[in-house]
């Protein structure tokens, strides 16, 4: 693989006062951070399993219930009775329902574009950055699990669901420290805050409350939203950060620091994951006082798709 350099020493996007990766795998790259994982870290990864124990990572895809956002509803299941037996299939089916993947056709950086500072013309005229690119590596690879919440509750200071809560490269330093965890290049870093836990506890009127509110005042912990994080992520070789709450990093969005999807999607290339569903990898963790594991997922084909369902599962 390529030698990667430090986040301080990538360029900046003209004009502004942000990193970009563009030209480290070059501008026709279409797999970003995945690069970072090939055959000896593969191999690496599943040498991880002693136990053959499968820990699903994923709702069901009708879940969440109601759904988050008002302009995404709920697929709608159409079964036809054969001669032989059953077909079925799916109308209205948002690939970003539930438990997923962020494509790099998802998210642009201002008028400076896509990953490799891609137009809309670009990806209007081509297959650039599908995600049937990106399903062709997995994702696959070493997992690790920073378990924020189940840290904060040892400490005494349990977060709460609706609580604007920063989790910044210092915390995860020290929960990683505290759980004996050392992050390697190409680690895919899952992220609990307990959010997804917390939301489904709700009453569905109270949820029904945060129905479409993630730009309106919606709370929650997450990934804190400042440069910094994301130079965090990317000098300790992280390939990919997959959370339990709505949109990875912490809400409502601090404008001064930024939306972090803007930095880690179209500037640095990185794998983005929304609504993991980790209360059972939490107690394995916890018990087994292991936190690394195969993490291994499938996104869907779809050419020129923005983004994938995860079917994602922990192999411990």
């Amino acid at each position: 693989m390529t030698d990667i350099p430090r986040f301080a020493d990538l360029p900046f996007v003209e004009g502004t006062d942000e990193r970009h990766a563009w030209d480290v795998w070059g501008r026709d790259d279409e797999l970003g951070s995945l690069n970072r994982i090939g055959p000896e870290q593969v191999l690496a990864a599943t040498r991880l399993v002693r136990e053959g124990r499968i820990i699903p990572l994923s709702l069901r895809l009708d879940e969440p219930d109601p759904g988050l956002f008002a302009s995404r509803e709920p697929y709608r299941q159409t079964v036809e009775t054969l001669d032989v037996g059953r077909d079925d299939k799916l109308d209205n089916f948002y690939l970003q329902y539930s438990t997923q993947w962020d494509g790099l056709r998802h998210i642009k950086f201002r008028d400076h574009g896509y990953w490799g500072g891609r137009s809309e013309e670009q990806l209007d005229s081509s297959d650039d950055l599908g995600i049937d690119r990106f399903s062709r590596r997995g994702p696959i690879g070493r997992g690790v699990l920073v378990d924020v919440a189940r840290y904060r509750e040892r400490q005494g200071a349990p977060l709460a669901g609706d609580e604007s809560f920063a989790v910044t490269g210092a915390l995860l330093d020290e929960v990683a420290r505290a759980d004996g965890i050392e992050f390697r290049p190409g680690d895919f870093l899952v992220l609990r805050t307990g959010w997804l836990e917390w939301y489904r506890a709700q009453s569905r009127e109270r949820r029904l409350e945060q129905r479409g509110s993630m730009n309106g005042g919606m709370s929650m912990p997450g990934l804190d939203g400042a440069r910094e994080t994301a130079e965090w992520l990317w000098d300790n070789g992280i390939t990919g950060i997959a959370a339990d709450n709505l949109a990875v990093e912490m809400l409502p969005v601090d404008r001064v620091k930024g939306f972090q999807h803007r930095r880690l999607i179209p500037l640095l290339g990185m794998v983005v994951g929304e609504l993991f569903h980790l209360p059972e990898l939490s107690a394995y963790c916890a018990e087994s006082g292991r936190y690394e594991f195969l993490l291994t997922s499938g996104a869907l084909p779809v050419p020129r798709g923005v983004g994938s369902p995860a079917n994602a599962y922990a192999i411990v």
